[in-house]
């Protein structure tokens, strides 16, 4: 049975793609410092597994236990969330993203060369192809300066891994995401973002279940057809099946390689219209307001996953009603997330 490292792994993405992995037949270690998680994601991943999972508290800017890691297992991959992921916080604290994002990454690949692991899937995102370019997004598109610091350290990032594979044994899968949202279809893990969430969807499902008075939307004036921005919206099980179908395409694979793949439905929503689907389809009404833009924020992208469908034979499975629903269903069995 092989055995996964996934580093952020008790995170909103992390863990239904450890529990995505489990249910595939892998082993799975998890790494992660839970400066924006939480362990009972992982003990929750567990049940609805019925398999263990063992976890390893640290941040991998911690050489020592980060290494102490990889000696005391036998892994034939990695996956690689962990890091820090909030637009607009990065634009507030550019270093600090900088800092935890690449040198965390740069200590991930320094053991996996030391160790001889030499296959990863990369958690990385649609902001790399930057400001300027036309949806829909295809992998062809050159890396480009990202409309944030967070979005630049996985530009950076990409990079960094591109050169590392021209030198060495490297294979590499980079997932590049639209927006994930929804929750596992038990209602037992989800979105539990700490503090005020960053993202549309766990915003939403505070405000519908009293964590907060009303949404925020930011902007009302882009030049789409309502004014709000439009996303590619996926449900999260998706995603996360995205994942195990990059790793088992990776273990056939023989040579140095990156690839990246964009992990999307195809169909942008604007934000409008998202809530007005959340309300339709779970019956609980959304207040909002328009506010002012949010800096770093890009009128709309949506992506062609042609090239995850044809070579991952990988494609989505969950209906826009699906996403509504299952976030609906994990927010109003867990109205205060984790802590619930």
């Amino acid at each position: 049975m092989e055995k996964v490292l996934v580093t952020g792994g008790a995170g909103y993405i992390g863990s239904h793609t450890v529990l995505s992995l489990l249910r595939s037949g892998f082993e799975v270690v998890v790494i992660d410092d839970l400066s924006n998680s939480s362990r009972e994601s992982l003990v929750r991943v567990q049940t609805l597994a019925q398999k263990n999972v063992e976890f390893v508290h640290a941040s991998l800017l911690d050489e020592t236990k980060l290494k102490a890691t990889f000696s005391a297992h036998n892994f034939s991959a990695v996956i690689h969330f962990a890091g820090l992921k909030a637009v607009g916080e990065s634009m507030q604290k550019p270093l600090s993203y900088y800092q935890n994002n690449l040198i965390s990454t740069l200590n991930l690949c320094q053991c996996m060369t030391e160790f001889k692991v030499n296959k990863l899937v990369f958690s990385s995102s649609a902001t790399v192809y930057g400001e300027h370019a036309t949806p829909p997004y295809t992998e062809e598109l050159p890396l480009s300066r990202a409309s944030s610091p967070y979005g630049q350290t996985k530009v950076m990032i990409e990079q960094m891994l591109q050169d590392i594979v021209k030198a060495g044994s490297l294979q590499v899968a980079s997932l590049r995401y639209f927006n994930p949202i929804g929750a596992d279809q038990s209602g037992l893990i989800g979105e539990d973002p700490l503090g005020i969430p960053n993202n549309l969807m766990p915003f939403v499902a505070q405000v519908a279940v009293g964590k907060r008075d009303k949404l925020s939307i930011f902007g009302g004036d882009y030049p789409t057809e309502d004014g709000t921005c439009e996303r590619d919206y996926i449900h999260v099980s998706d995603l996360a099946n995205g994942h195990v179908k990059a790793l088992q395409w990776l273990s056939l694979q023989q040579q140095p390689l990156y690839e990246a793949f964009n992990l999307g439905t195809g169909s942008p929503f604007s934000v409008l219209a998202i809530v007005k689907s959340f309300i339709r389809h779970t019956g609980v009404d959304i207040p909002f307001e328009i506010a002012a833009r949010r800096s770093g924020d890009l009128a709309a992208f949506w992506a062609d996953a042609s090239k995850a469908t044809n070579i991952l034979n990988w494609q989505c499975e969950y209906t826009l009603a699906d996403m509504m629903k299952d976030t609906w269903h994990w927010q109003s069995k867990n109205p205060q997330g984790y802590q619930s």
